[in-house]
C-alpha cells in the first residue's frame, strides 16, 4: 500500500472512531435495553451482565448486582426458551449522565418448543453513562395482573 493511502486510510479509521454517537439519547438507552434482550434471550450471560453497573441495585435496593446476576443465572438455568417482548419504551433524561426509562415486557420460558409460563412486569430503570456506555443502574420491575391489559370479555 503506498504510504499516502495508508496515511489516508488511517486518518478515516481516526475519524469514524472518534465520532460522537449521534443518536438521540433515547435511542441510545432503547439499543441498550434491545441489545440486552437479544444476549438475555440467546444465553449470553457475559455480554448481557456487561451492561450492569458495578454499583446496580434492583428491586427498590433490595438486589445487588451479584444477587441479579444468580437470578438471571438461574432464569437461564429453569428456561432453555427464554424471550422477552418490549412494550413501548418512554426514556426521560433524569440529569447528567443518568436516565430513565420505562416499559412493560412480556416475559416467557419454558423447555420446550412452546412457551409453559408467561407473565407480564412494569419496569423501571435507571442508566448511568459510564465510559461512553450506558450502564444499568436500577431496576425495579412488578408483576402486571393480565386482568388489567386484557379487555374483560366476561361483561355482557
Amino acid at each position: 500500500m503506498r504510504p499516502g493511502l495508508l496515511l489516508a486510510a488511517a486518518a478515516m479509521l481516526l475519524a469514524l472512531t472518534g465520532c460522537e454517537d449521534e443518536r438521540t439519547l433515547e435511542q441510545q438507552i432503547i439499543a441498550v435495553i434491545n441489545e440486552m434482550e437479544e444476549n438475555g434471550e440467546a444465553g449470553r450471560r457475559g455480554a448481557f451482565m456487561a451492561r450492569v453497573h458495578e454499583s446496580f441495585t434492583g428491586q427498590h435496593g433490595s438486589m445487588t448486582r451479584d444477587e441479579f446476576r444468580r437470578f438471571m443465572v438461574l432464569q437461564w438455568n429453569q428456561n432453555s426458551k427464554l424471550h422477552a417482548r418490549l412494550f413501548p419504551i418512554s426514556v426521560t433524561e433524569d440529569w447528567d449522565q443518568q436516565a430513565s426509562a420505562r416499559f412493560k415486557v412480556l416475559v416467557t420460558g419454558g423447555r420446550g418448543l412452546l412457551p409453559e409460563r408467561g407473565q407480564v412486569f412494569e419496569v423501571f430503570t435507571i442508566w448511568q453513562l459510564d465510559g461512553g456506555d450506558w450502564l444499568l443502574l436500577r431496576a425495579d420491575w412488578t408483576p402486571v395482573d393480565f386482568e388489567e391489559i386484557l379487555p374483560d370479555y366476561g361483561a355482557g
